[in-house]
């Protein structure tokens, strides 16, 4: 465990020897889930992962918010002795990670950003997403509207989360497998995480600001997608566009988690070095 500069203590490991690779989990609201990566990853680099603020086994206490999660993270790589270091942020955990980068450019070797949304609004991509969604949940769909709008019990809780989590997975006959592994260990959502944070993200993410930013942006940057992520990928063109130094690798049969269905190509993506010169 680790404390941060307001006094909340983080759940952070290490695992590995190399340089340093400081991994970002998804959410807001849901805790690492990094474990398979991070093995995967330790003969080769040294990974911390972490449980953010109010998540997972963290202490659940806020304030939540972007730039408290920017501060969280300055804060595990203080506690670590960390000068500088690699970066992979994992949808909204690639949103944070990239803020990182913007605002702690000199610590920050290399940015792996993985299935992100990219700099534009919501309103570009939502559409498409609660489409696909619908689909993918199949003949589940009626079960997880059922589970919706009323308070629930633990077990429903997290119930309602593998149907959810299923559709990510472009595999249907192991959708439900994967998904409930994800919910395996079970230490469920933060709600007023994810809501407080993604309402901030919705009222920012589309500014010039952002894409000022990611232009003057020297951090080598690797977008990391899988062609079958119910988001659409066209989401992360604004950041492609924006930055100066980066290179996008798309995995063919990969969905929202791409190290689930191509490891190998997740690996070598992740592992592939920084990117040799602009565009």
């Amino acid at each position: 465990m680790l404390t941060t500069d307001d006094g909340v203590r983080l759940w952070a490991e290490r695992t590995g020897r190399g340089e340093p690779l400081v991994l970002c989990h998804g959410g807001p609201g849901l805790w690492d889930m990094f474990r398979e990566v991070a093995g995967q990853l330790a003969d080769r680099a040294a990974v911390y992962r972490w449980d953010q603020r109010g998540c997972g086994r963290s202490e659940r206490r806020g304030p939540y918010s972007l730039a408290r999660s920017v501060a969280d993270l300055e804060s595990v790589r203080r506690h670590f002795g960390l000068e500088r270091m690699a970066l992979l942020g994992h949808s909204w955990g690639a949103t944070l990670a990239l803020r990182y980068a913007l605002e702690h450019p000199d610590r920050v070797a290399r940015l792996v950003y993985v299935s992100g949304t990219g700099i534009g609004p919501d309103a570009g991509w939502h559409p498409a997403y609660r489409r696909a969604f619908a689909r993918g949940l199949g003949p589940h769909r009626e079960r997880w509207e059922a589970l919706q709008g009323r308070p629930l019990t633990e077990t429903e809780e997290r119930e309602s989360c593998v149907l959810r989590w299923s559709v990510e997975f472009p595999d249907v006959d192991r959708a439900l497998q994967e998904a409930a592994r994800m919910a395996t260990p079970w230490y469920g959502v933060n709600v007023d995480c994810n809501r407080t944070i993604a309402a901030e993200l919705s009222g920012t993410l589309g500014t010039q600001r952002w894409t000022a930013e990611c232009a003057a942006l020297r951090v080598p940057v690797t977008i990391v997608d899988g062609a079958l992520d119910i988001r659409p990928r066209s989401a992360v063109d604004s950041l492609e566009s924006a930055l100066p130094h980066v290179e996008r690798i798309v995995l063919g049969g990969a969905g929202h988690m791409p190290w689930v269905e191509d490891p190998g190509g997740f690996r070598t993506a992740v592992l592939g070095g920084t990117v040799a010169s602009g565009r």
